[in-house]
């Protein structure tokens, strides 16, 4: 143990691969993203208005989730004993890219939040994360969404916390939650945001890179590889589709592509069969 199962070019991979059933892409033209709408949404946080505000590259998360398992063995192979919570955090941070959750939702994670998807038999019993502490509308309780597992390197890295290195924390026993402190039964957003900023800092990140890029980062590369925009919206628990564009921060390269697919498309269609030939 020390290194989640499926971490090692996890981001580079998952770039590359389909998941079944509801939540493979919709095939067809999408040039007409439902994203495109210019209605605000006026509930979207203030940060994302802030342009140093962004999503991770593919290169950034990779080496930032590659520094989160070198501490794990570093931890560990110095025989110290707090290698169990630096584990916790490294895989908390795959999760909430994972399944694109903001801090607070992460935190409040419990073992009864997975399930089976029946349309996705190949991720067996984490198919799924039900988020109960979603954000919450003013003047109403959190909102409660499921999220679909679209990334074929996630339950591996569910399967080893919760079946091998979950069981060794002292508090373990007697929490139901995914992630147990070190002296209690939950860990705490600011202890999960502290982590998060010593990792960011030792790699020479940008400030701009926060926890909440991580949910940035899901957004955008699922853009980018050609998901569903109302699918992505959808699992962010957005109301609205300018939401979910203020958080993607597609790169120039996708939009070239994007471009060049386009006016391919057009010039196949007038110069396609049908059209008078002179």
């Amino acid at each position: 143990m020390g290194k989640a199962r499926g971490a090692p070019g996890a981001v580079r991979t998952a770039r590359r691969v389909r998941a079944g059933g509801p939540g493979k892409r919709a095939g067809g033209n999408t040039g007409t993203a439902p994203w495109a709408d210019l209605t605000t949404a006026v509930h979207v946080q203030e940060a994302e208005g802030d342009p140093a505000k962004r999503a991770f590259t593919v290169e950034e998360l990779q080496a930032f989730f590659d520094h989160a398992d070198d501490q794990v063995r570093r931890v560990r192979g110095r025989g110290r004993k707090g290698w169990l919570p630096v584990f916790r955090d490294a895989t908390a941070f795959k999760v909430a890219y994972g399944f694109g959750l903001r801090r607070a939702e992460t935190a409040m994670l419990d073992l009864a939040d997975f399930g089976p998807n029946p349309h996705a038999a190949e991720f067996g019993d984490y198919g799924l994360c039900r988020v109960r502490f979603g954000k919450a509308s003013r003047g109403s309780p959190p909102k409660r969404r499921s999220v679909l597992t679209v990334w074929p390197w996630l339950p591996g890295v569910l399967e080893q916390w919760i079946g091998e290195a979950r069981p060794m924390m002292p508090a373990a026993g007697d929490s139901a939650a995914l992630w147990p402190s070190e002296r209690g039964e939950r860990i705490g957003t600011s202890t999960l945001n502290r982590r998060f900023t010593q990792a960011r800092d030792a790699l020479g990140l940008a400030a701009g890179l926060d926890f909440h890029s991580l949910r940035r980062s899901y957004v955008t590369h699922l853009l980018e590889d050609g998901w569903d925009a109302l699918f992505v919206q959808h699992q962010v628990g957005h109301e609205y589709a300018s939401t979910t564009a203020l958080y993607s921060c597609v790169s120039s390269d996708f939009r070239t592509r994007t471009l060049r697919r386009a006016l391919d498309a057009t010039m196949t269609a007038a110069l396609g069969p049908g059209k008078d030939k002179r």
